[in-house]
C-alpha cells in the first residue's frame, strides 16, 4: 500500500527566531499557513529579550508578525491564535499587546494555562493564517 503525502512549503525568516528543535517557523497547506509557537526570543541573540511579561508578549507578536510577512500574509489574515500561558493573570496583557497588532475584526482565539513553558518563559502562542491564491 503506498502512502499518500500532502503538498507542503515551509517557510523561515531571518526577523524570527531559527527553531529550536524539529519544526519549522511555519508550514503552508491549501489556503492555512500553520505558525509554530513563538517565545520571546529575540531573533539575532536567540536569547529571551529584557524586560517585563509585557515586554515579552510584544517579543512574541513582532515574531509572529515577521512570520506572516514571511509567508505573504500579515497578522491580520490570521484566523486563529492559540495563547500558551504560565500565569493567567497576564490575559489582559494579551489583550491589550494584541489590540495594537490585529485589526478588528480578531482572528478565533484560544487561551490555554500551562505548567511551563520552553526556556522557562511565561508565553507562548502559535497562529494559523489564512491566503488566497
Amino acid at each position: 500500500m503506498s502512502k499518500k503525502t500532502i503538498h507542503k512549503e515551509t517557510f523561515h525568516t531571518d526577523l524570527a527566531p531559527a527553531a529550536i528543535g524539529t519544526y519549522s517557523q511555519a508550514v503552508r497547506h491549501g489556503d492555512l499557513v500553520f505558525i509554530s509557537g513563538q517565545i520571546p526570543l529575540d531573533p539575532t541573540t536567540m536569547e529571551i529579550v529584557d524586560g517585563d511579561i509585557r515586554a515579552h508578549i510584544v517579543q512574541v507578536f513582532e515574531n509572529l508578525s515577521n512570520i506572516c510577512k514571511a509567508a505573504g500574509g500579515s497578522l491580520n489574515a490570521c484566523v486563529k491564535l492559540t495563547v500558551f500561558l504560565t500565569d493567567f493573570t497576564n490575559f489582559s496583557l494579551v489583550n491589550e499587546v494584541m489590540a495594537t497588532f490585529v485589526d478588528e475584526p480578531y482572528p478565533a482565539r484560544a487561551a490555554i494555562g500551562v505548567a511551563e513553558l520552553p526556556k522557562g518563559v511565561g508565553v507562548e502562542i502559535e497562529a494559523v493564517m489564512g491566503l488566497s491564491d
